[in-house]
């Protein structure tokens, strides 16, 4: 019997309009009802991640950054963290440079970035719908180079994005060279860059230390490249049927799309 249900965000708990479906509200709360543990694991930053969690009622806590960093969303305690060194992230952001990247990092409640652009930018505009306690901070700031050199943050996530292809697959190439990061992506036309070892799969480990719940009694969900090691590391690892198809291939089970309420369908085979 699963006891703990793990789901990543975009992609996969949510549709192509950024919202959770109806169908899967109701399968998510007949898992509450039954008290099965639901847990969000995303790359997102937690601020964000909370305001979905409120939103379903779910207790349990939310990995965010793609594993950084696990919080318990009743306490506010840190239960897991792991964030990047400073010489790693100046390293980062030299790539960037050279590549002409668009680059933002984030701490555990912050987006700094030199210009409003892609998630940022989106994020602003959603922080305009929320309410002042849900907003996600954004900091601009004028160099991210110099700020880091200045400060003593805790960054936990680095993503660099473009629409130019090419040049995403060679700067990848030259941050994969780089012994201390782990690179993967969420999306087509990003990289996202946390401290080696950092994974949702490593995360949940760490969460389910907490919760005392066995591997085998963990059923995940996911859509992307860093949702791989969550799938591997869960007894039942669910690809959405809108996974890129390296993902397909490491899941026990693809379900339907996010917009055919995939979760939910497969919460119903394995679980309801």
């Amino acid at each position: 019997m699963y006891k703990l249900v793990v789901s990543d965000m975009d992609g996969t708990l949510l549709n192509s309009k950024n919202v959770v479906s109806e169908e899967n509200k109701i399968a998510l709360q007949k898992l509450i009802d039954k008290d099965i543990h639901i847990a969000i694991a995303t790359g997102r930053i937690y601020t964000s991640a909370k305001v979905y969690a409120k939103y379903l009622d779910i207790v349990t806590p939310i990995i965010a950054c793609n594993g950084a960093i696990v919080k318990d969303l009743n306490t506010n305690e840190i239960l897991y963290e792991s964030y990047m060194e400073k010489e790693d992230v100046l390293k980062v952001i030299e790539i960037c440079k050279k590549y002409g990247l668009y680059y933002q990092f984030y701490n555990e409640d912050t987006f700094y970035t030199e210009e409003l652009a892609y998630s940022s930018l989106k994020y602003s505009e959603w922080n305009k719908t929320l309410k002042e306690e849900d907003r996600v901070r954004i900091e601009l700031i004028k160099d991210g180079y110099s700020y880091i050199q200045n400060h003593n943050e805790k960054i936990y996530k680095m993503s660099l994005m473009s629409d130019d292809q090419k040049i995403l697959v060679e700067a990848r190439k030259e941050l994969e060279t780089i012994d201390s990061l782990e690179v993967s992506k969420s999306w087509y036309n990003n990289i996202e860059i946390m401290k080696k070892g950092v994974s949702k799969g490593r995360a949940i480990e760490e969460l389910t230390k907490y919760l005392g719940v066995k591997r085998e009694e963990i059923i995940s969900f996911g859509d992307n490249e860093n949702d791989m090691s969550m799938l591997n590391y869960a007894g039942l690892g669910v690809a959405m049927g809108n996974s890129e198809e390296i993902v397909k291939k490491s899941a026990d089970y693809i379900t339907s799309t996010n917009d055919e309420d995939g979760v939910a369908k497969a919460l119903y085979k394995f679980v309801l």
